[in-house]
């Protein structure tokens, strides 16, 4: 190998230790430099992907306040910033328990990638939580189901999918270790944790100041 082989070579390697020392650097500097990067499973966002607010939800599906949020908060939030284009909104797991886990599950497998399909799947869970929230679940759990297009086996199938399970755990282990979630529901608004069950008036204070430059 000649000198200036090796010289470029060389040059070429240090590049890229510099790269990934910067890379670590930025992300020590800034926990939340890759929020929006999806991780583990396919994103489920609905809404204008330039709008000028995006909200992310972390939720558990046994979780009576994220339940609360879903019936009485979502639907005007929906209407009132999501289908304006005002906001960009998606919706992440964090399963609380094994059950929680199922009812994720399966709306990823109902799904299959479409994220209106998958929060209607979700919305039904919600709603209906009263119903399989119970000391033997899986009775009710899989007459919902079924009414949203399950057959006995793809019910079974979906709550064997292990991919799908460990992609919602990742999810959940990610924001736990490194975004700081550590209740449901949890709120990031551009990159700004908020805890709890918010009013529509609550999501109003804090999301409207990006829209009037507040």
């Amino acid at each position: 190998m000649d000198t200036r082989r090796k010289i470029l070579i060389g040059g070429g390697a240090a590049v890229v230790v510099v790269v990934a020392a910067l890379a670590v650097w930025r992300f020590w500097l800034d926990p939340l430099a890759d929020l929006l990067t999806p991780y583990g499973l396919p994103e489920m966002a609905i809404g204008n992907e330039k709008a000028p607010v995006t909200v992310i939800e972390y939720a558990s599906m046994t979780c009576p306040h994220c339940a609360h949020f879903n019936t009485t908060t979502f639907p005007e939030f929906k209407k009132r910033y999501v289908d304006t284009g005002k906001v960009r909104y998606i919706f992440r797991e964090f399963p609380l328990d094994e059950l929680a886990l199922a009812g994720a599950a399966l709306a990823r497998c109902r799904a299959n990638g479409d994220a209106v399909q998958y929060l209607a799947v979700v919305d039904t869970l919600f709603r209906r939580q009263k119903e399989w929230l119970v000391d033997e679940p899986l009775e009710p759990l899989t007459a919902i189901a079924k009414e949203v297009g399950f057959t006995a086996e793809s019910f079974n199938a979906c709550l064997a999918n292990q991919p799908v399970l460990d992609g919602i755990e990742k999810v959940r282990r990610r924001a736990y270790d490194k975004y700081k979630v550590q209740s449901t529901p949890s709120f990031f608004i551009n990159r700004k944790l908020h805890a709890g069950d918010l009013s529509i008036d609550d999501m109003a204070k804090l999301i409207d100041p990006y829209l009037t430059g507040g």
